[in-house]
Parts: structure tokens; sequence; C-alpha cells
């Protein structure tokens, strides 16, 4: 049978590589949300379309959600747009997602996938993390996530419909397309300072832990959820982490390692040295996927090949001769 998938954010940053990565599925017809009027749609998608969201209007959603199957919700302010206005932040990342899991319901939606954000444990992150831990997001981000989340597990445990929500760590990779509004994020940021300035110029000592996860598992996971069977989803709530924590600064390092195979020469690394309040940024971090993990789902995605097609996009677009 094929299953109609609606994917907010569906020509974002994640989101983008959860479609292209899902437009290969037979057994399933997508739906990419936007926001923007005239956006057509990517050549990729040849079992698809693009439609226009209003999350102001009940008929736009409807008309989006007609016939839809599963939700994959992704739309929202990102970290920096939340940071410099938090009220539109709760608006957009959280009554926008009550918005539309209310629609999915009232339009016969059978499963709803939210990704939130790693962050409404804290910050910074540390130590072992798992799905019980208790939560205390301070960023206006990751607050504004957590409200959505408990909309989510709310209609899931009336069984309205099987909500599904997944906290998802650092993310990294190439995006569909460079004019992707991410290059803010630290492994693409750090790609594009290597081909734009020779250099990685880090903000801080980079002891920090990260736990990072490739877009390609992130899209593997948002598949994985997609067909994996109701009673096998559980409570609904998982953490989505790549297992693969490091500090910032070696993930800098790598990423200098790939530049030198990869473009033929090897950035050097600008850091300030480690100050008296990072004291204790540096403990490790165990973002636990255990949960994600009894469903059947297990993590193929390379770390190399991610930082290699991200340099690889940063030199066709904002290298010399761009």
């Amino acid at each position: 049978m094929t299953r109609e998938v609606l994917i907010t954010g569906g020509l974002g940053y994640a989101g983008g590589r959860i479609a292209r990565f899902l437009a290969g599925r037979p057994d399933m017809t997508l739906r990419l949300g936007t926001r923007l009027r005239h956006e057509a749609a990517p050549e990729w998608l040849k079992n698809g379309r693009v439609v226009r969201m209003d999350f102001e209007s009940p008929d736009s959603l409807a008309g989006a959600l007609a016939g839809v199957n599963c939700v994959i919700h992704l739309a929202a302010m990102n970290e920096l747009d939340s940071a410099a206005n938090p009220e539109g932040a709760l608006i957009v990342n959280g009554l926008y997602s009550l918005k539309l899991l209310n629609a999915a319901m009232r339009a016969g939606a059978e499963r709803f996938i939210y990704f939130s954000t790693g962050h409404v444990y804290g910050s910074p992150l540390e130590g072992r993390i798992t799905e019980d831990s208790v939560t205390r997001p301070v960023h206006p981000y990751a607050i504004t996530h957590r409200v959505s989340e408990d909309f989510v597990l709310a209609a899931h445990d009336r069984k309205k419909l099987v909500g599904v929500v997944l906290r998802l760590t650092n993310g990294f990779g190439a995006p569909e397309r460079a004019d992707v509004n991410r290059w803010t994020l630290l492994v693409n940021d750090l790609c594009r300072q290597a081909v734009t300035t020779g250099a990685l110029v880090l903000r801080s000592s980079g002891i920090q832990y990260r736990d990072f996860i490739t877009l390609e598992d992130v899209a593997r996971a948002a598949g994985h959820f997609a067909a994996l069977p109701a009673e096998a989803c559980g409570k609904g709530l998982f953490n989505l982490g790549g297992q693969r924590s490091m500090t910032i600064l070696e993930m800098t390092e790598r990423i200098s390692a790939r530049c030198q195979a990869v473009l033929g020469f090897r950035p050097r690394i600008v850091r300030p040295e480690a100050a008296a309040l990072e004291d204790g940024a540096a403990r490790p971090l165990d973002f636990c996927i255990d949960r994600l993990k009894a469903t059947g789902f297990t993590l193929t995605g390379d770390i190399d090949a991610e930082i290699d097609a991200t340099l690889c996009l940063c030199k066709k677009a904002f290298g010399q001769g761009a």
C-alpha cells in the first residue's frame, strides 16, 4: 500500500535530506510543505509534489493534509532566530505545531512524527542521558520544542494517532541545496570556513563534548518510524543520536584531515585556550539510544563521507570561481 507522507520543512536542511531519501521509496508519495508561494519541486521529486502551507489558515492545513497517512514535522524557527525572538518561536515552534497536529487528527492521519531536540535535557549536555532523564531546557529553541512534545505525546496516549517524538542531537551533513540557511551549524560552518578562508576558527577551546549523527542516519530514522508497526512505537519518545560523542576539537581535527584528503590542503585550526569557566564543559556525554535500537534501527552513516560531501558542496558553492 502506498502511503501519503507530508514533510513540513521538506525543502529545508534536515527535511530536504529526509525528503530526498524517502523519494526513492516506492511505497510512499511525498508532499513537501513550504510557506513560500512559488517554490518549484526539486528535480528528484518524481513521485510527489510541493504544497504551500499557511499555519494560520485551517483551510490551508486541511488541504495540505487531505488523504495524508503520515506527517513528518520539521518546520520551525532555528536556534538563532528563536533566541532573537522567543515570542515568535513560541508561536512558530509551539502553537503552529499544535495547529498542525490538530489538523492532522481531523484529517484522519494515522501517524505524526515530530522532530524535537536533544537540548530539551538542558545545556550543556553531559553525562548519561536517556529518555527518562529530567528535561530542563534553557534556550527558547529547546523550550518551545518541549512544549510541542507534550501535545504530540498526549495525542499518542489518547490513541488519537501514533505520535512519535524524536529528540535529535547534532545532525550534520551536506544540505540538498547550498542556499539552505544552516551554515551556522558547527560542522557546516567549519567546512565553509575551510573553503573560504583556509582556516578553522573556533569560538571556544573546543573541549566541550557533542553527540554527532549523520543526516543519512537522520533520514533513515524518519523512514524507519514512518513504516514501523504502531505497537513497536511504544511510548512514542526516542532519543535520536549517533553514539559518536566527541569534542568539538576532535570533530574540527577530523574536518581538517578530510579537507586534506578531499581538497588537497589542510586548514589550520585556530582556537582560544581553555578558560577556567570551561572546566566543567569537558565532561563526557553518553546520549543513550537503546530505546531506538530496540525497535530494530541501526546506525550506518559514514562520518567521513558526510564531511566529504559537505566540503565538496562548499567548494562548488563558495570556493573561488563559484
